[in-house]
């Protein structure tokens, strides 16, 4: 008589490059809602976005709920 065995592996964690991966994303979002004052866009724009803020515009509600200062 021949017996079948199953032989299951369970993996549980989260893998150190998802970790990674979200702490990164984390840290850029961090950064463009609560530090960004046209640093980004002066990389296409030069000094004018430093004047305009498009970023700081479009988050600038977020940044007060999330307790930043920013005027």
């Amino acid at each position: 008589m021949s017996e079948l065995r199953q032989i299951t592996v369970s993996k549980t964690g989260v893998s150190k490059l998802a970790i990674l991966a979200l702490a990164i994303v984390f840290a850029a979002g961090l950064f463009v809602v609560g530090f960004d004052q046209g640093h980004i866009f002066s990389l296409v724009y030069g000094e004018q976005a430093f004047t305009d803020l498009y970023i700081h515009e479009l988050t600038h509600d977020m940044r007060h709920a999330a307790g930043f200062p920013c005027h």
